[in-house]
């Protein structure tokens, strides 16, 4: 079997040479019966906080830091928008925080949001907040353009970094342009604790919340929160996962670089400083073999919004996801 071959194979990503140490945390866990809110949590938000440069909290899912950060900013009866070409997961938790979503037209180079279609919503609906997608593990390319612009207009910016793990430009980290960002840490993502989330920030008034917001309120009740707290033994894999993710995005690198970056002009190409996380590696002509698309469908088609996202509807129909998957065990330079 080829080095395409066996690097096209699904496998999760994480590195079997790992198992060791989170089978030893594990019984650790076992021992002290320390099962939640223990030092592997706090240990995997610092390891997050490190890499991301700002503050980290870990939560049960993605769902638990976006949830946490639209409560935090209040969007109840306000207007938040949204990118279409997105997961469902972004729209439905504006509506779930009782806000209305406005949805924006993307970009066909990188697949997120447009700047110009962004900036025309944004003084046509006022919205309170915007959700920005970085889409496919690479960074939004007009991310710095609706940073300035939010900043500018006291908009606030969340970025969704769901599919960011382990991506950089010019050193600079997801979620560090916004207000807030929220990682996924969910089974098939660049690095995984199975289900999960990070939330990041530089407001600190906004991290305090986010420790109370997931965990009922405690203790003071002055927050109205659920349970989003991360278990022990997630968060021990999340610390392993994290101390092993610049080495699995490193080999992805490589592998595109010296395996499909030559097979594939016609493809997602980043900016000069960018470096990709790769979970996904967008192409856009067809292929015989491929993981499917990003999304198949437009999340303003499902939720029945009739206006007119011609970028969105063009890149439904025209890109499609070249298999990668972490193999350490083969050899990818050259």
């Amino acid at each position: 079997m080829s080095i395409e071959e066996k690097a096209s194979q699904f496998t999760i990503g994480f590195d079997h040479r790992d198992k060791k140490e989170v089978h030893n945390m594990w019984d650790e866990i076992f021992t002290t019966q320390q099962w939640s809110e223990g030092k592997y949590t706090k240990e995997f938000e610092s390891l997050w906080s490190k890499w991301n440069g700002i503050s980290s909290v870990a939560f049960s899912s993605w769902a638990g830091g976006a949830m946490s950060v639209l409560n935090y900013i209040d969007v109840k009866n306000e207007t938040v928008l949204c990118p279409s070409n997105t997961f469902m997961a972004t729209p439905l938790s504006v509506t779930n925080a009782g806000g209305s979503v406005e949805f924006v037209d993307c970009n066909k180079e990188d697949l997120c949001m447009s700047f110009e279609d962004f900036k025309i919503k944004a003084e046509k609906h006022k919205p309170k907040a915007v959700w920005v997608v970085h889409i496919g593990g690479h960074i939004s390319f007009e991310i710095e353009k609706i940073a300035s612009y939010c900043k500018e207009n006291k908009i606030w910016l969340i970025e969704d970094c769901a599919h960011a793990h382990g991506a950089e430009w010019n050193g600079k980290k997801p979620g560090s342009w916004g207000d807030a960002g929220v990682y996924s840490m969910y089974a098939t993502k660049t690095i995984s604790t199975g289900e999960g989330g990070v939330l990041v920030s530089k407001h600190q008034d906004l991290i305090d919340f986010c420790y109370k917001f997931r965990n009922y309120g405690k203790f003071e009740y002055d927050v109205e929160g659920l349970n989003y707290r991360m278990s022990e033994f997630t968060a021990a894999l999340g610390v392993v996962q994290t101390k092993r993710m610049a080495e699995i995005v490193d080999w992805k690198n490589t592998y595109a670089k010296n395996f499909l970056d030559i097979k594939h002009s016609n493809r997602v190409v980043f900016p000069d400083g960018m470096k990709s996380g790769y979970y996904k590696y967008i192409v856009f002509d067809e292929l015989q073999k491929s993981t499917g698309k990003v999304y198949d469908e437009s999340c303003h088609k499902i939720m029945g919004h009739d206006i007119n996202l011609p970028n969105t509807d063009w890149i439904v129909k025209n890109h499609w996801c070249v298999p990668l998957y972490y193999h350490p065990e083969l050899e990818v330079n050259r």
